[in-house]
């Protein structure tokens, strides 16, 4: 049997086994145990990039360099349980070094959000109407309060891991939080 073969074999299997099983086995090179710890994974360090960025393609190639870098550092996570958050540093890092070599001047348009089809069209209109307007309030805040607010309500950061990844104290970063969430309290008043 080939390798190929037995990892579509395990494919269904592995997903239903834990983050901290499938980084165990992935560090024994299994490569499906990573196959379903990246299908597991990606949509939400998709989703995070495409919202720093602005861009889908800028975000398929940083959550792939994201992946590349995971695979390389995946015997030096400490706590195997906690891979997603570390995906998620991950993502958040390749994403800022891509925006640092990207003219500043770029404008960050609305992403239209992935819904689930099942969900009615009336609620699927109110979610991508609140949706847009939290874009569009994002958008107006400046970049590095944006950044700060992302990192710690998207990637779900602590505030010391925003501070080290954003080259600031804690106090600064809560700081621009503080701010960024008076700002977008005010602009999205309609949504309450």
């Amino acid at each position: 049997m080939s390798v190929i073969h037995a990892a579509a074999i395990d494919a269904p299997r592995l997903q239903v086994v834990a983050d901290e099983i499938l980084v165990e086995r992935a560090i024994d090179d299994d490569t499906a145990a990573f196959a379903a710890l990246v299908h597991r994974h990606a949509p939400l360090m998709r989703a995070h990039a495409r919202r720093m960025l602005g861009d889908s393609s800028d975000a398929d190639d940083v959550v792939q360099d994201a992946f590349v870098i995971a695979w390389q550092q995946l015997p030096n996570l400490r706590d195997r349980a906690m891979v997603k958050s570390w995906l998620m540093k991950i993502t958040s890092r390749c994403a800022l070094s891509h925006l640092k070599r990207r003219p500043p001047t770029l404008p960050l348009p609305v992403v239209e959000p992935a819904l689930p089809d099942t969900m009615q069209p009336e609620n699927l209109a109110v979610r991508t109407a609140h949706l847009s307007a939290l874009s569009v309030a994002l958008d107006k805040l400046p970049e590095d309060q944006r950044n700060c607010w992302l990192l710690r309500e998207v990637a779900e950061l602590s505030y010391a891991e925003v501070a080290k990844e954003m080259n600031l104290t804690p106090a600064s970063v809560r700081g621009k939080l503080a701010r960024a969430r008076v700002s977008l309290t005010i602009q999205l008043e309609g949504w309450r």
